[in-house]
């Protein structure tokens, strides 16, 4: 397809002495980089447009679902109003999608392409430049416990839950940092994924780093814009 592209994707190499791997969630204000004991592991990867057959790709086939929706919030500069205004319709939008009972919106992150700064806080985050997992199993697990009472833990541990992320452009098309995603159905859980410790500097999460793999289909929607999303199952 003409509106096919080629992307350069930063896979990982697992630390050569087998050691866990990790990394931190600011970067180092010397370096620019985020601090971690395992390699980047790059590779030229051709990433399918899927405009115009979208339909083909559901939360529970492929791991994610795109729509058509303007979000009624669109100046995204105030996090109490972005709490008030856009949380709300994000819970009515992702239930009328996935048909969940109940929603529990625990953060969001504002991302602005920033060319000269460093990204080492919450109001400075960039597009991420490298292939990840937002979640593991474990960490997941962790997130209903940290998020919800610790009376309603365990009783909805033991059924169904997910964790979704809801993204979209917030000013304009997402030309120059389009979002890829890999299809679900091109991964191997077992060889691909690798547990990576997330230090922030009050505590530590889990994401799950990928190992390249020739058989992963990646996909994105170009030009997206502030009126349309796309819903990512972790």
């Amino acid at each position: 397809m003409a509106s096919d592209t080629i992307g350069i994707l930063n896979y990982m190499f697992a630390p050569s002495d087998g050691s866990r791997p990790y990394n931190t969630i600011n970067s180092d204000s010397a370096t620019g980089r985020p601090v971690r004991n395992w390699a980047e592991d790059t590779h030229d990867i051709r990433i399918e447009d899927v405009r115009g057959k979208e339909e083909l790709y559901k939360l529970d086939t492929a791991g994610f679902q795109y729509g058509r929706e303007a979000a009624k919030h669109t100046s995204f500069l105030d996090d109490d109003q972005i709490e008030r205004e856009y949380y709300p319709e994000s819970i009515d939008l992702i239930k009328r999608i996935t048909g969940a009972t109940s929603i529990v919106i625990f953060d969001h992150t504002i991302r602005r392409r920033r060319p000269d700064e460093i990204d080492d806080g919450p109001q400075k985050r960039q597009p991420v430049q490298l292939v990840h997992v937002d979640q593991t199993t474990a960490s997941s697990i962790a997130r209903v416990h940290r998020h919800l009472p610790p009376t309603e833990a365990p009783s909805l541990l033991r059924k169904r839950f997910q964790l979704i992320n809801l993204w979209r452009p917030i000013s304009h098309a997402a030309v120059d940092w389009p979002l890829a995603l890999c299809d679900f159905r091109s991964v191997d859980y077992e060889k691909d994924l690798v547990p990576v410790a997330l230090v922030y500097p009050d505590r530590e999460g889990e994401t799950f780093g990928v190992k390249h793999n020739p058989n992963h289909q990646w996909k994105y929607m170009k030009a997206m814009t502030p009126e349309e999303f796309v819903l990512i199952k972790w």
